[in-house]
This record gives C-alpha cells, sequence and structure tokens, in this order.
C-alpha cells in the first residue's frame, strides 16, 4: 500500500515538473524562434496537459479503489461479466479524445508543408558527413563541414561548450522572411535537424522533401543529423545564423564576390602544403580514414600504404577528384579547390611510411596546385 502512495507521489510530481518545463532547458521541448515552432510547441502542450488529466482521472480512482475497497476493511470483489454500456462507454470516450487530437495535429502538419509565399529557397543537400547549401536564387552554393578540432575528438584538449556542433560555413538567413528548404541526400538517408527552428526534415536520395521555417529573432541556432547514418553520425551538425535583411545582402553580395574571384595557382613549398593539407585532411578525410590513416575497413580503407597514395600522381589525383562509384568515397572535385586538394594529397603521400615507399619508387611526393588544375582539365576534356 505504501509502495504505490509512495509511485503515485512521484508520478504528480513528475506531471508538476513537465508542467513547469518550459522555464527550463533541456526538460520540455523547446518553444524556439519560429512561427510553425510555437504552433508545434503548443499542440505538444496541449497533448501532454490531456495526458496528464487522464493520468490523474486513471489513477485517482486507482488509489480510491485501493483505499476503501481494500481487504483490511473487508470488502468482498464483485462477480459480474460484460456489461454493453460499460464496453460502449470506454471505447467512445478514447476515440473522442484521439479524435480530437486528429484535428489540431492535421492542421499544424498542413502548415508544416505549406511552402507558399516563400522568399528565399535553399536546397539542403546531405553527404557522409556534411551538408551542401545552395541559395538557388542567389546562386550562391557551399559545404559546410565539423569545425570541431581534432585533439578534442580525440581526448587530446579540452572540449569547450559547442564541441561536435560547430561548423566551418553555417547556413545564413535573413529574419522576418519564409525560408524554404529543399531537402535531399546525396548517398545514405540524412535528416535535416534544428529544434529551435521546428524542423526536422528527411533528406533522401533521389528524392526532394519540402519543408520552411521563419525566424523572428537573430541569432545562432544549432542542430544535428537526425537520421543513423552511419559511423560518424554524430560527426554531421547543423549550424544557422539568423541576421538582419541588411547584413543578409551584404553576406549575399561578399559571398558572391569570393565564388567569382579566380583561385591563385600560386607555388607553394613543401612545408606550406604539408601545414595546410593537415589541417584540411583532419577536416574532410580523416571521419572515414582516421589520423593515422589506418581507416575502418572494409568501408574506408586504409590510406597507409595504400597502393593510390603509395603509387603514381597521376593515378592518385583523379582519384581525390572524382571519388569512387558505389563506394563511400566521395568526389571531392566540386567540394574542394586545387589549392587544397594539392595540400591533403602531399600530406596523405608523405605520412605513414608512404613517402619511403614513393621515394623507392620514384614517384612524387609534391603535389602543386597547377598539378591538379590540369589533371581537373583533362577529366573535363
Amino acid at each position: 500500500m505504501r509502495n504505490c502512495i509512495n509511485r503515485l507521489v512521484l508520478f504528480f510530481t513528475t506531471c508538476f515538473t513537465a508542467l513547469t518545463a518550459h522555464a527550463t532547458p533541456g526538460i520540455n521541448m523547446p518553444y524556439g524562434v519560429s512561427t510553425i515552432s510555437h504552433e508545434i510547441y503548443d499542440l505538444h502542450m496541449a497533448c501532454f496537459y490531456i495526458c496528464c488529466v487522464i493520468g490523474a482521472i486513471v489513477f485517482g480512482v486507482l488509489l480510491y479503489s485501493l483505499i476503501v475497497f481494500r481487504k483490511s476493511t473487508g470488502a468482498k470483489s464483485a462477480h459480474f461479466h460484460e456489461h454493453l454500456w460499460v464496453e460502449i462507454i470506454w471505447t467512445t470516450i478514447p476515440f473522442l479524445i484521439l479524435v480530437a487530437l486528429a484535428v489540431p495535429a492535421t492542421i499544424v502538419l498542413q502548415h508544416i508543408h505549406n511552402t507558399d509565399q516563400s522568399k528565399l529557397t535553399v536546397k539542403i543537400t546531405g553527404y557522409q558527413w556534411k551538408w551542401r547549401y545552395e541559395y538557388l536564387d542567389q546562386g550562391i552554393s557551399f559545404f559546410s563541414i565539423l569545425s570541431t578540432p581534432q585533439a578534442q575528438i580525440n581526448n587530446q584538449a579540452p572540449k569547450d561548450e559547442w564541441y561536435l556542433l560547430e561548423v566551418d560555413h553555417p547556413l545564413v538567413v535573413p529574419v522576418n522572411t519564409k525560408v524554404r528548404l529543399l531537402v535531399t541526400a546525396d548517398d545514405v538517408i540524412h535528416a535535416w535537424w534544428v529544434p529551435e527552428l521546428g524542423v526536422k526534415q528527411d533528406a533522401i536520395p533521389g528524392f526532394i522533401n519540402e519543408n520552411w521555417f521563419y525566424v523572428t529573432k537573430p541569432g545562432t541556432y544549432r542542430g544535428q543529423c537526425g537520421e543513423l547514418c552511419g559511423v560518424n553520425h554524430g560527426f554531421m551538425p547543423i549550424v544557422v545564423q539568423a541576421v538582419s535583411q541588411e547584413d543578409f545582402a551584404k553576406w549575399v553580395s561578399a559571398h558572391r564576390t569570393a565564388m567569382k574571384a579566380p583561385e591563385k595557382l600560386q607555388p607553394m613549398t613543401q612545408s606550406q602544403l604539408l601545414t595546410l593539407g593537415k589541417k584540411e585532411y583532419e577536416k574532410n578525410c580523416a571521419m572515414c580514414h582516421q589520423n593515422n590513416g589506418t581507416g575502418l575497413p572494409p568501408t574506408f580503407p586504409p590510406l597507409k600504404r595504400s597502393r593510390i597514395v603509395a603509387g603514381p600522381v597521376a593515378a592518385n589525383i583523379p582519384f581525390v577528384l572524382q571519388g569512387v562509384p558505389g563506394t563511400a568515397m566521395q568526389a571531392f572535385g566540386e567540394q574542394l579547390d586545387d589549392t587544397t586538394i594539392a595540400a591533403i594529397i602531399t600530406y596523405t603521400r608523405n605520412s605513414w611510411g608512404n613517402d619511403v615507399i614513393n621515394i623507392r619508387h620514384n614517384n612524387a611526393i609534391v603535389v602543386q596546385p597547377s598539378d591538379v588544375a590540369a589533371a581537373r582539365q583533362k577529366l573535363k576534356s
């Protein structure tokens, strides 16, 4: 009897705590900063209140029965079978409750997928393990990659506040603007999920799903891939920066100028290439091939003593540019510029003993940006 009462007290305490959870981040669903997130939150709380009332009634009747009809008072159990009206009542009431919940849920669901009158359209493509953002009307495109240092990931440095939640290039949007999202994937199923924006949309290869948000408050909002997309699923964060209309216009102008500027293919020293290559390798390649180049066979083969990396440069460069169809090896030709690719290839050809093999076979260990540019042009022709 005492255990039953203790459990009931714990239940009602939990309910009361949840009712006030909107003031304590992390306990309840976030209220969010977009109009659709507010609708979702209100629907969630309405359903929660109804569940609390149902729980109070059910456990109240249970508690009353345990106290009034306990054995110590001489209560005798009744012997009866089915009753038509009782069956009708306890079937009809749950049905009506579900109908009452279905109506507002359907309305909110319609609002979630209503992308009419959007002012900005962004195509989002999920890759293992990064996001690509394309502003279709502005002609802007870039990749957004995890920027958490490898030292933190490998427990070699203290983890900061945004561990695994920071990227090199966030999605920038203006406030008070309806942003339409076209979400798809390049390899496996991902899900673009930012709780404070009220958006969680599956990214499925070969399909384009639509969603939207309308941010009312400037700030930085973070999310993650919401689908178990592979071994590094937790290394695929999302960062959205909501800025004023004026700041967004300046950002678009600056980004367009940077995209139109031709890449300067200046010769670099081996030391410069290795320094840049190590940084870019850890950001773009280490998730699959590991910092020590051992990979995760058989899906992600090792680069240490690889026949490609420890082999002729003429085969190494196209391999990185084009990728390998049917495998997890992506084509980095559209993702990285010539200088970055040259630095990464130089770094891998000089690491983990590959330099010894390349020197022994008279293979180059330094690749210049001009070499990558020439290989890129040859593949196009």
